[in-house]
């Protein structure tokens, strides 16, 4: 498939849902929504950037699936650090249920190796909020169809300290050449420095005419630690696997939902608390 799904918000075109067939198998091939803009169109969003080629947009992406890679890039080895290895998975279409212009229902299989590890229901909705303020309301249903138990790791599991990553992930663009660095905050925090590897309801990353507000929909999500960069790359991530691997039993499934405030400005606290919680109702 190749050919990007439109999704729409107020009668403007703010992201697609790209399924590439370009992509190595290196950055393990997965769909992703890119460009996602603000409603007046400040793009959010970076796709293949050169620091990290498999940073696709925003995209489901684990390091680990019982040591396949469906994130991308080197697979960290205990003892060895980063490593290129021949163990990438790819996220491949199977139905859609549900196509719309504010949203679509998709179901995917994560194969790695002739074999299909997890199996997805994928759903996302862009939902209005405000003139100036979107949210991209997006699930994700793992389910485990082999007949015995897997497990979802990090490079945090296998050793890397502070690199829990995997699950949600949010590449955001890089400012010009010599500005700052978006900003970061919770409502008790802030600096990547405070928040990243914490839990909180909600998380905003600030840049000079746009802000990101993200919020865990389940009670599961908002257990989950939040991984943040900045100051090397801006980037948002809810961790299914921080400090433990997460165990998928045979035939369960795994649910995650992550809302998403898009908005143009720079949001205080207040306002990004009020749109998350108008995101939410």
């Amino acid at each position: 498939m190749t050919h990007p799904l439109p999704l729409s918000c107020a009668g403007r075109t703010v992201g697609r849902y790209v399924h590439p067939d370009d992509l190595p198998a290196g950055l393990s091939p997965r769909p992703y929504l890119h460009p996602v803009t603000t409603l007046a169109g400040t793009p959010v969003t970076e796709e293949r950037p050169a620091d990290h080629l498999h940073h696709l947009g925003v995209s489901m992406a684990v390091p680990d699936v019982e040591g396949r890679n469906f994130w991308g890039g080197r697979t960290y080895v205990a003892g060895r650090g980063p490593t290129a290895l021949d163990n990438h998975g790819e996220q491949r279409h199977h139905a859609w249920k549900l196509r719309a212009p504010d949203g679509f229902v998709e179901d995917l299989v994560w194969t790695s190796g002739g074999t299909d590890l997890l199996r997805e229901r994928r759903t996302a909705a862009a939902v209005p909020l405000t003139a100036d303020a979107w949210a991209l309301d997006l699930t994700s249903a793992l389910t485990n169809p082999g007949g015995a138990a897997l497990t979802i790791g990090s490079p945090a599991t296998n050793g890397r300290p502070g690199a829990g990553y995997g699950g949600f992930f949010w590449r955001a663009p890089k400012g010009p050449a010599g500005t700052p660095p978006p900003e970061v905050f919770t409502a008790g925090a802030e600096g990547e420095e405070a928040v990243h590897g914490r839990t909180a309801d909600w998380l905003a990353l600030r840049g000079a005419d746009f802000t990101l507000v993200f919020a865990g929909g389940t009670d599961d999500t908002r257990r989950d630690p939040w991984f943040v960069r900045t100051a090397e790359y801006p980037g948002v991530g809810s961790s299914l696997a921080w400090a433990t691997r997460l165990p998928v039993p045979a035939g369960g499934t795994v649910v995650r939902r992550v809302v998403t405030v898009v908005a143009d400005g720079r949001l205080d606290r207040p306002a990004a608390a009020a749109l998350v919680r108008k995101a939410l109702s």
